[in-house]
């Protein structure tokens, strides 16, 4: 496929950053939809939005280079870090300053994180849903040669996938699958009344995906190479144990044990 279009010869357009911009706006439409719907303040992430930036971009970046310590420790220039040649963040982390720069605000408006926590977790889903269709185009998710008649050839010059011949493309089950957790969250917050058990719920379910897919995936890091699980695997156990503790506080809570769940 083509990570990048030439339309002339000074003037390179990278579907990597095409998709970057596409998944950021759509991400805010979808919170701007919600906080109408469900009367959340939009206005603590549109004051922040720099600081959300700086943090998903710079630390998912970070730990990108850590997860890939053998092939990127060779880098010279600073300015490499940035612009970089093989267009690649850790999805994991990117996900995780998120929430930790949105921690910060929420406390500093003295809010507590699960009131907006389903706001995001539907936002998420939706624009994974939209990132993984236009990952097609790119190399930085793939599976292996398969049968099944939707192969994809990565032939560009730039792509380093490994295969010469036609692949499954691995992001079309996850935008598929997605889309799935995407519609049912949707749906779903219409109808339950503790709102932030859509989110530990469908996180649950979002990290046993990449857990159970991520086996799949012919992509090694730093982990990989001294055990079977790489980063994703690894931050998605993490997370199904913290969802699951925080799914047994809520329904053992006396507060909670009153309430009704559906509407």
């Amino acid at each position: 496929m083509f990570p990048l279009f030439e339309p002339v010869n000074w003037f390179i357009i990278y579907t990597f950053w095409i998709t970057i911009t596409i998944c950021f706006f759509m991400f805010l439409w979808m919170l701007k939809k919600l906080s109408v719907r469900f009367w959340y303040d939009y206005i603590l992430f549109k004051k922040n939005i720099l600081w959300f930036f700086l943090g998903v971009f710079f630390f998912s970046r970070l730990f990108y280079v850590i997860w890939r310590w053998h092939d990127l420790k060779y880098i010279k220039n600073p300015f490499e870090f940035f612009i970089m040649n093989d267009y690649n963040f850790s999805l994991a982390w990117a996900i995780f300053w998120f929430l930790v720069v949105f921690f910060i605000t929420s406390r500093l408006r003295k809010e507590k994180l699960n009131k907006f926590i389903d706001w995001l977790s539907i936002s998420l889903f939706f624009m994974l849903f939209i990132g993984f269709i236009w990952s097609i185009f790119w190399w930085q998710v793939y599976w292996k040669e398969t049968l099944y008649w939707i192969e994809i050839l990565y032939n560009h010059p730039f792509s380093p996938v490994p295969f010469q011949v036609p692949i499954f493309p691995l992001p079309l089950v996850y935008a598929i699958l997605f889309f799935m957790l995407f519609s049912v969250s949707y749906i779903s917050s219409m109808y339950v009344h503790l709102k932030w058990i859509i989110w530990y719920i469908s996180l649950i379910v979002m990290s046993s995906i990449f857990i159970i897919f991520e086996v799949f995936s012919w992509k090694y890091d730093i982990f990989r190479d001294s055990i079977w699980l790489n980063l994703m695997q690894i931050s998605s156990i993490i997370l199904i144990l913290f969802c699951s503790y925080r799914l047994f506080a809520i329904f053992s809570s006396n507060e909670n044990k009153e309430q009704t769940i559906l509407n």
